[in-house]
């Protein structure tokens, strides 16, 4: 099995896909792998770390992520302001057969009609059309707000940014050093590789929490109400993707 490393091992080939990801908010908490192993797509099973930075082969996360996409590109045509959106989604973590170190994701709820259709057909990643907004209430402060289309679920969240990380523990790289995605399409398991430069991170405190995504997404009841394990929080970084294999 391959070592997390904060640094991405590179794409091999071009990009298909390029976007600044902005004013990521990381929110984690710590579960069994019971709660997130039947989720998984067959040839991953759930990445474990402990709390501690040791693997005790027993404990998992889930994160919920939220960010925005801007300046999105299929090098070298731009999209224009047609890829600036919001995105709010659960995570969870995985390692396959090969020792890759992925994500799977439960859930993206994206706040614009066509890049969520667009996601859902060529990557049959669960995108859903939201309505959704970032703020910042102040200075040092970032909060999303989402509500699913047609649905009462709902996802809140603004953090109070803290200083910079200069050396993140082994468990903050775990959990934001993920260079792939894990997903299921037409029976088969596909890896999507990604690349970008190390995350500038800060730690964060919460100011207000709600959600209800997690539940929605058959993760165990009240999970989001929970105080979380680990808040943290990046600027931006420029991501490349390459394709599923």
């Amino acid at each position: 099995m391959t070592a997390i490393s904060a640094a991405a091992p590179g794409l091999t080939g071009r990009p298909w896909i390029q976007q600044d990801w902005r004013d990521v908010v990381f929110v984690h908490w710590r579960v069994d792998v019971s709660a997130v192993a039947p989720h998984l797509p067959r040839g991953t099973r759930p990445d474990t770390l402990g709390a501690d930075g040791v693997d005790d082969g027993a404990t998992t996360w889930v994160g919920l992520i939220a960010f925005r996409f801007t300046d999105t590109a299929f090098p070298p045509v731009r999209v224009g302001r047609v890829g600036d959106f919001v995105e709010v989604n659960i995570r969870v973590y995985t390692v396959d057969d090969q020792g890759r170190h992925g994500v799977v994701f439960l859930s993206l709820d994206a706040g614009k009609l066509l890049p969520t259709i667009g996601a859902r057909v060529a990557t049959a990643l669960p995108y859903w059309w939201a309505h959704a907004e970032f703020r910042r209430p102040e200075p040092d402060r970032a909060a999303y707000a989402m509500r699913r289309h047609g649905t009462h679920t709902r996802s809140m969240v603004d953090v109070r940014i803290g200083s910079p990380i200069a050396e993140p523990t082994a468990l903050e790289t775990f959990l934001t050093a993920r260079w792939g995605m894990h997903v299921r399409r037409a029976g088969r398991t596909r890896f999507w590789p990604n690349e970008h430069e190390p995350w500038p991170l800060h730690r964060a405190t919460i100011v207000h929490l709600r959600d209800d995504l997690a539940g929605a997404a058959g993760l165990p009841f009240g999970l989001t109400e929970l105080e979380p394990d680990s808040v943290l929080y990046a600027p931006k970084v420029t991501t490349r993707f390459g394709l599923g294999r």
